[in-house]
């Protein structure tokens, strides 16, 4: 994730989506071929081009990296058979993300298997990559009884969690620093919604004010609650009762993984200098992102069904999930300059 602090809007920022689908969608162009120098072989990439603008934390000049990686798996989603799903994904960010032109992502096919299948995606901007990035995708291997994690957040926060419905808190900000929270202030500006997710930024003052938390840095905590914006059906006159139907025989789950995906960069690299007590600094960028999703199926669905009545409703009422994000930073050292 990068939030550079000035520069305009691009001319193409007025077409940022807010349904997650929207704002992943895609454009397939005919293939790309390119050539080996050395042995002048031939090969055949699948590439697509995006069509939203992404989203821009602290109104800067670059696009949220969140938003190039999420789109990055669900372009090479976009190639692979019903199925699989989703099940890590390892990028590298090489140059800021423009808002003024389309990414276009090329994903080539490394392997295809019964159980497994990878993809390499290359991702330019005017010709440049920006963006690279292997992803793997499996299919599901059926109910397992074993549980090997820690305790999950609304165990170990209970009472936090507990004392406030996700609808009743603070809107997670676009840049959760303080020199934004100054801008804001100062410029008596109201910030834009973050596209594609729902993001509930917790209240862990208390805990983190702590004086163990104090002491141990790496105990620090950033809870957040996300949740699906608009409908996951790429029509949007599609009614609950079609959704449910697609939903049910796995059709969203590689949107529902980018999606968890895309929410995990959301001022998640903010809390390493809050946890070090570093309140003004000039830059701050994530170079290499990887994630791992343990679960699929319903645990990875966003579509709280238990409310909802299909065959009354239509795709404007969809209830969605409530999910929680925990941060933290593990312990760092080495010399560091603020600005």
């Amino acid at each position: 994730m990068s939030s550079g602090r000035s520069g305009d809007r691009g001319p193409r920022e007025t077409m940022t989506a807010q349904s997650f689908v929207d704002l992943m969608a895609l454009e397939r162009l005919e293939n790309v071929q390119i050539s080996y120098s050395r042995t002048s072989e031939l090969e055949s990439l699948e590439a697509f081009q995006s069509k939203a603008v992404p989203f821009n934390p602290g109104e800067g000049a670059r696009a949220f990296g969140g938003h190039v990686y999420a789109q990055s798996a669900y372009a090479a989603s976009k190639t692979v058979g019903k199925g699989f799903v989703v099940h890590s994904m390892t990028g590298s960010f090489i140059l800021g993300g423009r808002l003024d032109i389309p990414f276009t992502y090329m994903v080539r096919r490394l392997r295809d298997g019964f159980m497994y299948c990878t993809r390499s995606v290359e991702t330019r901007q005017d010709g440049q990559v920006c963006f690279t990035g292997v992803c793997s995708f499996k299919r599901g291997e059926g109910t397992k009884s074993f549980n090997h994690q820690p305790r999950t957040p609304s165990d170990r926060f209970g009472r936090i969690l507990s004392s406030k419905s996700p609808d009743d808190r603070a809107v997670s900000p676009e840049v959760d620093a303080e020199w934004w929270a100054e801008v804001i202030r100062e410029a008596d500006m109201t910030e834009r919604e973050f596209p594609g997710v729902d993001v509930r930024k917790i209240d862990m003052e208390e805990h983190n004010k702590s004086k163990d938390v104090q002491e141990h840095p790496e105990k620090y905590r950033q809870l957040t609650q996300y949740r699906l914006r608009g409908s996951p059906d790429e029509d949007p006159n599609a009614s609950l009762s079609q959704i449910m139907a697609k939903d049910r025989v796995g059709e969203y789950d590689n949107l529902y993984a980018c999606a968890h995906m895309y929410s995990s960069d959301k001022n998640s690299v903010m809390l390493i200098p809050r946890a070090l007590g570093l309140q003004h600094w000039s830059d701050i960028t994530s170079l290499t992102l990887m994630v791992v999703i343990h679960q699929h199926s319903d645990a990875l669905r966003m579509i709280d069904w238990g409310n909802s009545s299909p065959a009354d409703g239509n795709s404007s009422e969809i209830p969605m999930k409530w999910f929680f994000q925990e941060g933290w930073t593990p312990p760092v050292s080495g010399k560091s300059r603020t600005s």
